[in-house]
């Protein structure tokens, strides 16, 4: 019999760098077959070229009709998604009394609702199949709250309520849906948040840097790849009975 997420295709969105690389990854390490979607075509096919993963698509996810068209190109041309992990996310920095809504809809565009969209092309088939796992990268800031971004604390607590609802409708379906919930990684978005840090106060980047994993009792940033193998853990056959979770991967912040 199988085991883990041998054979299992896995859709992974913001596949081409950062932690959406490392889960695309890890998951292939395991003999998944794995199709990436990002916007940046040369970071997706040197995702590719490097054998982490099988197949690439460029989407926009906040396009709802073509991410819907994506999604079923690819399961056309590759075929049935068993897993999905809905990374994609980007984050803004502002003050509340300079957040206009423009800036929560942006914030709820691709940190919600492209995790909305990609559930529900796919959900169809997984119920079909009588197995699935959606996994959706909420972050800590999906369990509490960091000043300064308003718009982004929101959205990533409405991805946390969203994977509820949709585990619970879902328990017995023989289909999973959790969230991993990082605390500060080292990744590019981490890196332009330092810069910003430094830009705005002077502080320098060591002292940014400080700033931001002052918060993580293990007094530092955590890695792509620990992020990645928790996403292993909750996308394989064996982890059928955990749903509706949210595991934090943030050195005991949470």
């Amino acid at each position: 019999m199988l085991a883990g997420v041998a054979d299992l295709h896995a859709v992974v969105t913001g596949g081409g760098r950062g932690i959406g690389a490392a889960i695309a990854a890890t998951l292939k390490k395991h003999d998944a077959r794995v199709t990436i979607l990002g916007r940046d075509i040369t970071a997706l096919s040197a995702v590719v070229a490097a054998g982490a993963a099988d197949a690439y698509f460029a989407v926009d996810i906040t396009d709802e009709a073509v991410l819907q068209g994506c999604l079923a190109k690819v399961m056309v041309d590759i075929g049935p998604v068993d897993i999905l992990v809905n990374n994609a996310g980007a984050a803004a920095t502002s003050p509340f009394l300079k957040s206009s809504n423009a800036d929560f809809r942006a914030m709820l565009e691709v940190n919600l609702l492209g995790a909305v969209t990609a559930s529900r092309a796919l959900l169809p088939g997984m119920i079909a199949r009588k197995f699935g796992r959606i996994i959706n990268i909420a972050s800590t800031a999906g369990l509490k709250g960091y000043p300064y971004v308003s718009a982004y604390v929101t959205a990533k607590h409405a991805l946390m309520g969203f994977t509820r609802a949709l585990a619970s409708e879902t328990a017995q379906k023989g289909i999973t849906v959790n969230a991993v919930c990082p605390g500060f990684t080292d990744t590019d978005m981490v890196a332009r948040s330092i810069d910003t840090i430094v830009q705005k106060t002077g502080r320098t980047p060591e002292a940014a840097r400080a700033e931001l994993t002052r918060g993580n009792p293990q007094g530092r940033l955590v890695t792509p790849s620990e992020v990645a193998e928790t996403v292993y853990f909750l996308a394989r056959r064996e982890s059928a009975a955990v749903t509706g979770a949210a595991l934090p991967v943030a050195g005991g912040e949470i």
